[in-house]
């Protein structure tokens, strides 16, 4: 018999016992839909991971403090007070570097009517929108004059707007932050979340404002940078490293008392973690087709019982050995590849709710789809050669004397 004429007797002996096909095929049908879903989903946050890293900044540079000493105890990355604003303008001036914005930040309470929130108060420049990457949904931004002029003036993020019941028409009233009044000038347009801080939670005020009522002294968080084009990246780091290394007195075999962090880094370091965990995800979900495998094989044993006399007919008929090993293996290989193909139809739709849930869309490589079908024809391949050799094995007489 060729291929089509055992698919056809596979098919037509599943169709004379449906119920019990389906509960044989649901362990496959569960084991590829759970690969699929979460191969899907680990995809899935790492394109929205990605998306939200890329919407932090074109080409964009961040230089931030080291650590701290007290005594010999080492501190928090970012815990000393190394960068100033003269280290902001001296690396702004530097070829390459397109705008620069250096940045103070404290929490205050936020007061607006009846309203108020605790949030995050940055001090920056007007550079911090194109450097970041922020539009402005209402209002305008910071302008050069709210630094020069220590203007009491505030830049809302779209969820501390909302927190604050404030919305469009808004635009030029008073909020107090800590109790000092700042006139409103603009809102944000959300971005969303990127790692465990929402960018859309903070209040922008001048720097020089910042510093005068809320941060003493000179020092600044951190400094960001927006490089003119991606391949100068390198470059400009060299030139901010030496720069810094010179205005802070740093020897050629010191520790420098700064560091230096780009997008490439954060989308390297999140692929790393999120192809692990994809993986992770895709592994443990295998477990449930071996389990589907393991099932198939019983029910097969069961069938090759069931049919010893069958076999035996079939047998003294003159169908060969491999004839009987080949239709008990199409039969498991048809089993495990239609559980195999609903199972990648319910994991697509799993995928699908999945990722309209979790925000980032939906996430599907076809890849998965042919390593699932692959893997189902494996499963089906594996678990179904006993039982047919069991089948292919039995004596005709015997099996004609079985009842």
């Amino acid at each position: 018999m060729n291929l089509l004429e055992l698919t056809r007797l596979a098919l037509s002996r599943l169709g004379a016992s449906r119920l019990r096909a389906f509960l044989t095929m649901l362990g496959v049908i569960i084991g590829v839909a759970s690969v699929v879903a979460l191969v899907s989903a680990g995809q899935g946050a790492t394109s929205g991971i990605t998306s939200q890293l890329q919407g932090l900044g074109t080409n964009l540079l961040t230089v931030s403090p080291g650590s701290s000493f007290t005594g010999f105890t080492r501190g928090a990355a970012g815990s000393a007070t190394t960068l100033t604003v003269a280290d902001a303008t001296a690396i702004g001036s530097l070829d390459g570097v397109a705008a620069y914005a250096p940045q103070v930040s404290t929490q205050a309470l936020v007061v607006a009517g009846t309203k108020n929130t605790t949030t995050s108060i940055v001090g920056t420049t007007s550079a911090y929108a194109s450097v970041n990457a922020f539009d402005i949904w209402q209002g305008r931004f910071l302008t050069d004059a709210s630094n020069d002029y220590d203007l009491r003036e505030a830049v809302l993020g779209g969820t501390t707007a909302d927190d604050l019941g404030l919305g469009a028409s808004s635009i030029g009233s008073t909020i107090t932050i800590d109790g000092l009044p700042f006139q409103l000038v603009g809102i944000l347009q959300t971005k969303g979340s990127s790692g465990p801080t929402s960018q859309d939670d903070q209040v922008l005020i001048p720097l020089t404002t910042a510093q005068h009522h809320f941060v003493s002294g000179t020092s600044v968080r951190s400094i960001s940078l927006s490089v003119a084009t991606a391949d100068q990246i390198d470059a400009v780091k060299a030139s901010i490293t030496t720069t810094l290394d010179e205005r802070h007195g740093i020897s050629a075999s010191g520790t420098p008392d700064f560091s230096i962090t780009d997008q490439s880094q954060l989308l390297s370091t999140v692929s790393s973690v999120s192809g692990l965990l994809t993986v992770l995800l895709g592994g443990i979900a295998s477990i449930s087709l071996i389990v589907g495998g393991i099932g198939i094989m019983n029910i097969m044993l069961v069938s090759v019982r069931e049919r010893t006399r069958e076999i035996g007919i079939r047998k003294a008929i003159g169908a060969r050995s491999r004839d009987i090993l080949a239709q008990f293996l199409v039969e498991a290989l048809v089993i495990s590849l239609l559980g195999g193909l609903i199972g990648i139809v319910a994991g697509a739709i799993a995928s699908a709710v999945i990722g309209q849930v979790a925000g980032w869309g939906f996430a599907f490589n076809p890849l998965t789809v042919v390593v699932a079908v692959a893997f189902s024809l494996v499963v089906g391949v594996v678990f179904g050669v006993w039982p047919a050799r069991q089948a292919a094995r039995l004596d005709p007489i015997v099996a004609l004397r079985y009842e």
